[in-house]
């Protein structure tokens, strides 16, 4: 029989430095889920992608247990650590750079999983409009 699901829980945090502290303390402990149960588990999951953040998706069940899915970093994240630049235009209209093909594709490449696009090419296009937003230009 399958557990009983009581919340959804949707976090972005620093990958291999959470804490119990805010926001992680604060979104969970009215879970009631062991919070250095998963700060332990989050930190040895993600100690490979250090320096990122990553989004999380975590379901708590009626019995206070959990589980967790770590997604990839936002694609804003990548763009920006593509172009080694802290953030993008404050205006869409205001271009402060252009992706190159090759990044575009590593990019969509990395970000493939998590994005809602059949192929490489919709993946591409989906980056590309987010670094448009950003007020960044691409070879799309």
């Amino acid at each position: 029989m399958a557990k009983e699901v009581t919340k959804i829980i949707k976090l972005q945090i620093e990958a291999g430095k959470a804490t119990p502290a805010p926001p992680v303390g604060t979104a969970l402990g009215p879970a009631g889920v062991n919070i250095g149960e998963f700060v332990n588990q989050f930190n040895t999951q993600t100690r490979s992608m250090m320096g990122s953040i990553v989004p999380v998706l975590m379901t708590v069940y009626k019995d206070r247990s959990f589980t967790f899915i770590v997604k990839k970093p936002p694609a804003s994240r990548l763009i920006l650590k593509s172009m080694n630049m802290e953030k993008g235009s404050h205006k869409a209209q205001d271009k402060v750079g252009k992706l190159t093909g090759k990044q575009l594709e590593e990019i969509a490449t990395e970000k493939m999983e998590d994005l809602n696009a059949n192929d490489l090419e919709h993946a591409k296009k989906i980056i590309a409009g987010t670094a448009r937003s950003m007020g960044i230009d691409s070879d799309l």
